[in-house]
């Protein structure tokens, strides 16, 4: 099959639109990305339009294209698109005689958002092959947001719908992507209120025999909490890179935060290694909540040795301690902030309420970023839509089947 022959209108060349695409973004600017996709996309025989996820994962943006009327916002919860994102599941529907297919935006396993694609032919839409190329397509489009927001503010400013805290601008610009993957681990979190989080951060780096991850919170809710975050989340990382292990990178947080603040300033945190080959998982605690074991769709144990001191207190070593996983199990990784939430009648959100929640969101498969999203969704409106602290959350699941949910549905 000769993948690029071009016989007349409608027929579609889609290495030509891999290519263009390609070519196009070469020298554009972020904030023209959407016109080449709708150049590339013509070669498919289709219109295309690129929605975007805001900060909050709330709303679909959609990316303006230039003389053009930009597209009304979706919402996530409530649309065809929003499904799309939320499961990582192919839409298809006919509106209005217009044929759309909604394929969902990912960066490897990171949801960006969501392309609609518009064909003349309906039959189109449950044509397998014309499926395939879109969702490639799609997936290349992904890294592309990812790698062009890097070169302005111009895919930024789609997703910023609200200003920012000078503590969560810190923030934003030291985490690592939302989720993440491997043939052998998944990773994905969240931070809340997203606009003005204070002192909550995560990191973990992955490689082919170990995931390494690790969880902060910063005492306050000001520039002082990140400057602290931030400061700990770079000494770990330091400490990593350099090959350091658990007692090694927890003393230098502990001494980045204690220099620094000068015991003015202290921060909680849970640090840990996953050897993804056998299981075995090794974690040590600085006063913050123990992580939770989720095996086979339930809570089955929280994790609450490997103790030690607050980070840029007390320098007492501490204990590492040890959990053999079975496949498929997931570490549960979160601040007091979810915990701790509290109603209108003063009620803790609570580790049972957490823990059932998960459960629930197991046993209905839904896919790992979508139950962070929705678990802190359902914190904030435990409160009434309004924050009293930083939420955060960081799952991580030792698996080799777990993968099959992030790769978009066709």
């Amino acid at each position: 099959m000769d993948w690029n022959h071009h016989n007349g209108p409608g027929v579609r060349r889609p290495l030509a639109a891999m290519t263009s695409l390609l070519r196009r973004t070469h020298l554009t600017p972020p904030d023209l990305l959407a016109d080449a996709v709708d150049e590339a996309v013509a070669h498919l025989g289709a219109q295309a339009t690129v929605y975007l996820a805001d900060y909050t994962q709330t709303v679909l943006v959609a990316m303006a294209r230039p003389s053009i009327e930009p597209a009304p916002n979706l919402t996530i919860d409530g649309t065809l698109g929003g499904r799309a994102y939320r499961m990582l599941a192919v839409q298809t529907a006919v509106v209005d005689g217009e044929a759309q297919l909604w394929m969902p935006i990912i960066d490897g396993v990171e949801r960006v958002g969501v392309l609609k694609i518009v064909v003349e032919d309906g039959g189109s839409l449950e044509d397998r092959a014309f499926r395939r190329q879109c969702w490639w397509f799609a997936h290349y489009l992904g890294h592309l947001v990812t790698m062009m927001d890097t070169y302005g503010d111009g895919i930024d400013a789609v997703r910023r719908r609200q200003p920012r805290t000078l503590s969560a601008e810190l923030i934003w610009q030291l985490l690592p992507p939302l989720t993440s993957g491997t043939d052998k681990v998944i990773v994905s979190g969240r931070l809340e209120p997203s606009s003005s989080v204070g002192g909550d951060v995560f990191d973990y780096a992955l490689s082919d025999t170990a995931a390494q991850f690790a969880i902060f919170d910063a005492t306050g809710h000001d520039l002082h909490s990140g400057l602290a975050a931030a400061a700990a989340l770079a000494a770990y990382r330091n400490a990593r890179r350099q090959g350091h292990g658990l007692f090694e990178q927890t003393e230098s947080v502990h001494r980045a935060v204690q220099d620094a603040f000068g015991g003015r300033m202290y921060a909680t945190g849970v640090l840990a290694t996953l050897d993804l080959d056998t299981g075995r998982l090794r974690y040590l605690s600085a006063g913050h909540p123990p992580p939770l074991l989720l095996r086979a769709g339930k809570i089955v144990k929280t994790l609450d040795a490997g103790r030690r001191p607050l980070l840029g207190l007390d320098m007492r070593e501490g204990n590492i301690a040890e959990e053999m996983l079975e496949p498929d199990d997931t570490v549960v990784l979160y601040t007091d902030g979810i915990t701790e939430a509290r109603d209108e009648q003063h009620q803790f959100f609570g580790i049972d309420r957490l823990a059932d929640f998960i459960e629930r969101e197991v046993s209905a498969g839904t896919p790992m970023p979508e139950m962070v999203r929705r678990v802190c969704r359902r914190i904030l409106d435990h409160q009434g839509g309004v924050l009293q602290d930083d939420a955060t959350m960081l799952l991580v699941q030792w698996t080799t089947t777990g993968q099959a949910y992030l790769e978009p549905t066709r």
